[in-house]
């Protein structure tokens, strides 16, 4: 029987189903090798030779399709159909020849399919090719590239920036983007601007909103009332006049589907619409393609194929009708710069069955099947006919003018099944109008807009929402707002900047940003991407010393010359050589400047953003606290900070981001004669009786109560006071003597709010976890003693007893059951001896085990190579007893390594 090998388990499975007994199918469980972490794997006086091992993971699977090739001599590569999954195929050949599995006699053939169907997979056996070696060498550009930044850059950051964990080649750039926004919001100066707006009615009563664009006679703009004052008169103005409709104009217009979806698009609706970030996105679709349902969805394609596009027209009349099909398909041309990398868009296989049908059981499954349908049906459904409708209004002596605009959908068309999100905020445009006619008056109406206004202030973020309003009377008001800097990125719209710079492919997206997270450069609240003043410092630094590689043209150039390599018009180690030959260079020159050095020039560049003019005139570098010290940037292994120049006199800190950032130290009041001061640590924010003094070295202290779980509340910087940083400098507190002897005390520590007592005859005290935060506080003798002797009499495990399994959600794919725990952070999944906390905004009962998946593939991540190949070394033994010890030499090795590795990534 031939052996196909693709990557997954998953795709394996339903691979065989379709291809039967006739053949055996294997997965090679993604790359089989790669670049060791350590110098000299790739090796550019060797003319870029490169050094591949075996992972120590990837052995068994290896060893699994090398035994199955004993029997029959043909192997078929099904690995996925771009860059990478070549990648795979030639990996795979190159490490089985080297077994000697392959033989000259072997028939090896390399077969693709954009989707996992009987019919597509059938078809491809058809055709099978040899492995394309222009994608081949395209991919070891990338990951030659990819480690020269990594493992030369790197090291740079390390001694000159404590705390900076590692630079990459497309991170680098991707993380710019975020700084700068940052960066031009703060130095973002508002201009306030006022707007009149008047609720109108027509002679049959039906109200209608208009907006003043004309004032004694002279069309406005935007900032041409400028003040209240201006805007008092213009109310008045208004109100003292009869209006009448100057003119009424209805245009059609319509509007045409989008394109079906390609990666970047995907990632960019799900994150609109759903919240979903890239990485979460693309694991929800990689498993919807392996079980079959979708096409590929790692593709830079919208073209679909033409018996696809038949059916979506035939679904599309089955379900509402022949008016809702265009007379032609629609065509999409592919927008891709390298045709070899162009694939059919991402559509469902099947047209027939939404997502209801499928009975999809993970929920982020079954909305992102759900959005993929609705699209691609959408994509070939008629336009959707409007009306659009601007009505002027005048006052008889021309001096004032109003305007009021809507539309009316005449035929909802693809607008029944899907419309796009939108990134800005929508207009007024999409108001619907009453029936309004030339000539007639335009009466003031009745109900005013006062009440719209305050319910619309309610819901405005302080920033954004009218700051006053004026009223002429209750039909006529005038609102006061603010220009507002660009708004931060998502990663919809990060994604969508990336693309349009060139910047990086679509499959590299996810796990680009996804990096920058997980190496708290930035940090996501609320979907929005913010940077951490370590990831602000690593940008400034690349920005004065590489600026070239951080360059937005220098990195589309590559990309495109990398695309050029892939077609087979560029060979790849000019291209490598090219770089290397100016990149190693100013590695040199960097290496030898001292970390003062660095920190002057970094300080000189953020200036503006670390010293911005005081109100009061003084110098903004005179240490606002000692009065004497310049202010001077400094690093630590948790990032950039600003401090006194007097240090250890005067131990004034505060963040990069500029006085009155959050968690600059600042004196909450006076406690008798002792300052209560709120400072930021390097373990976060915590609130100080006094400063530090010879007698005192270190003065009481405590911690803000950090957020655990969905449980447990955390105390915010913004909102301490006095009073909350005196209760907590009363910690620990004595509750009182426990009947046995001994005090009972209270207190919080790392796993939350505890009560502990020690009796006399104790060898160790006993602890026991309190699951109110308040009761830290108000805990009384009789609970605590009555809590102490629950868990004497039944200890358990630790402190906390056996955890309680909250949801059970399945089988892991490499074997081993996972589910939900409770836990003292809070509810976390567990599968084998990898824990991983669950979203504080997602209960227990609503997670999945896609989700649960992703969690645990990214605690493994990040512990390095022993604690994720401990899994795998567990899931072994229960097939093979005698394979487990022979694994754990080789486990031991790779902790060293496995860092490394990660932070060449990009």
């Amino acid at each position: 029987m031939p052996v196909v090998v693709v990557e997954s388990p998953a795709k394996a499975k339903t691979i065989n189903k379709y291809l039967g007994s006739d053949y055996t199918v294997l997965a090679s469980y993604g790359h089989v090798r790669d670049l060791p972490a350590k110098d000299g794997s790739v090796d550019p006086e060797e003319d870029f030779s490169m050094t591949w091992e075996i992972g120590n993971d990837s052995r068994k699977h290896v060893a699994a399709i090398a035994e199955a090739l004993k029997s029959d001599n043909a192997l078929i590569l099904a690995t996925d159909p771009d860059r990478e999954g070549e990648a795979i195929s030639w990996h795979l050949k190159e490490a089985l020849t080297k077994r000697r599995s392959i033989k000259k006699d072997t028939d090896v053939s390399r077969v693709t399919f954009n989707a996992i169907t009987k019919a597509a997979v059938t078809e491809a056996m058809k055709n099978p090719r040899e492995i394309d070696a222009p994608l081949v060498e395209a991919y070891l550009a990338r990951r030659a590239l990819d480690y020269l930044v990594g493992f030369n850059l790197s090291p740079v950051l390390w001694r000159k920036l404590p705390g900076a964990r590692s630079a990459g080649r497309v991170q680098s750039v991707c993380l710019r983007l975020i700084v700068e926004r940052e960066m031009e919001i703060e130095a973002f100066k508002p201009r306030e601007y006022w707007q009149v707006k008047a609720l109108l009615s027509t002679p049959r009563g039906q109200d209608y909103e208009a907006r003043l664009t004309m004032l004694a006679g002279k069309k406005l703009d935007r900032f041409d009332i400028e003040n209240a004052t201006q805007a008092e008169m213009a109310v008045g103005a208004v109100a003292a006049r009869k209006l009448e409709i100057a003119s009424v104009e209805a245009k059609p217009s319509s509007r045409n589907p989008s394109a079906p979806f390609m990666t970047s698009t995907l990632q960019q609706e799900a994150s609109r619409k759903f919240g979903m970030g890239a990485r979460a996105c693309m694991s929800a679709a990689q498993r919807l393609y392996e079980a079959g349902h979708i096409t590929y969805m790692r593709t830079d394609g919208i073209d679909m194929a033409p018996e696809a596009t038949a059916a979506c027209r035939d679904a599309i009349a089955d379900r509402f009708g022949k008016d809702y099909v265009p007379a032609s398909p629609r065509i999409y041309k592919n927008k891709a710069k390298n045709a070899q990398e162009a694939h059919e868009c991402i559509r469902p296989t099947d047209m027939t069955k939404d997502a209801a049908s499928l009975k999809l059981r993970e929920d982020d499954q079954r909305k992102l099947y759900d959005l993929i349908w609705k699209r691609t049906l959408a994509c070939q459904m008629e336009a959707a006919r409007l009306e659009r409708t601007t009505v002027e209004i005048a006052s008889p002596d021309g001096q004032i003018g109003l305007r009021a605009t809507g539309q009316v959908v005449l035929f909802d068309g693809f607008l029944r099944v899907y419309e796009e999100g939108r990134d800005d905020v929508a207009d007024d445009d999409d108001k619907r109008l009453p029936q309004i006619m030339q000539g007639e008056a335009a009466n003031f109406a009745k109900a005013g807009l006062r009440d719209q206004f305050a319910k619309a202030s309610e819901k405005a973020d302080g920033a954004t929402g009218p700051a006053a309003m004026i009223s002429g009377n209750e039909a006529v008001l005038g609102t006061q707002s603010f220009t507002q800097p660009p708004p931060r990125y998502t990663e919809a719209t990060l994604v969508k900047k990336m693309e349009e710079l060139g910047i990086g492919r679509p499959s590299t997206y996810a796990s680009v940003i996804g990096t920058i997270q997980d190496r708290e450069y930035v940090r996501k609240e609320q979907n929005r991407l913010i940077p951490e003043d370590k990831g602000r410092i690593v940008t400034i630094f690349l920005l004065n010393f590489f600026r070239t590689y951080v360059g937005y043209e220098f990195t589309a150039e590559l990309e495109n010359e990398l695309d050029e390599v892939s077609a087979g018009e560029m060979d790849y180690k000019a291209l490598l050589g090219k770089f290397w030959r100016d990149f190693s260079a100013a590695i040199s020159e960097t290496s030898e400047l001292r970390i003062s050095e660095v920190l002057d020039v970094l300080d000189e560049a953020l200036a503006p953003q670390l010293y911005p003019p005081r109100e009061d005139g003084t110098d903004p570098r005179i240490c606002p606290k000692c009065g004497q010290g310049r202010l001077h940037l400094k690093t630590s292994r948790t990032g950039g900070f600003v401090g006194c120049g007097n240090y250890p006199e005067c131990t004034y800190t505060r963040p990069i981001a500029g006085e009155g950032a959050e968690g600059e130290e600042k004196m909450l009041g006076l406690d008798g004669e002792d300052e209560i001061w709120l400072k930021a640590g390097r373990f976060g924010p915590y609130v100080q009786r006094g400063e530090p003094t010879p007698e005192n070295k270190k003065p009481p202290r405590a911690s803000l109560p950090k957020a655990r779980g969905n449980f447990l509340p955390g105390w915010a910087p913004d909102d301490m006071t006095l009073e909350k940083a005196l209760t907590l400098l009363t910690l620990p507190r004595e509750i009182g003597m426990h009947p046995d002897g001994g005090v009972i005390k209270s207190n919080l520590g790392r796993f939350g709010p505890y009560i502990m007592h020690q009796a006399p005859d104790e060898e160790k005290p006993v602890y026991v976890n309190l699951k109110e935060f308040q009761e830290v506080f108000e805990i009384g003798m009789n609970h605590a003693v009555e809590l102490l002797a629950e868990k004497r009499a039944n200890p358990g495990r630790g402190r906390g007893g056996a955890a309680k399994v909250l949801k059970e959600l399945g089988e892991h794919p490499d074997g081993g059951k996972i589910a939900v725990y409770e836990g003292r952070y809070g509810p976390y999944v567990k599968w084998e001896k990898i824990n991983a906390t669950l979203p504080k905004e997602t209960e227990p009962g609503d997670a999945t085990l896609e989700q649960a998946l992703e969690l645990i593939a990214e605690k493994a991540a990040k512990k390095g190579g022993k604690k994720k190949a401990a899994p795998k070394k567990a899931a072994a033994k229960k097939t093979t007893a005698k394979k487990a010890p022979a694994k754990k030499p080789a486990a031991k090795k790779t902790p060293a390594k496995k860092p490394a590795a990660k932070k060449a990534e990009d």
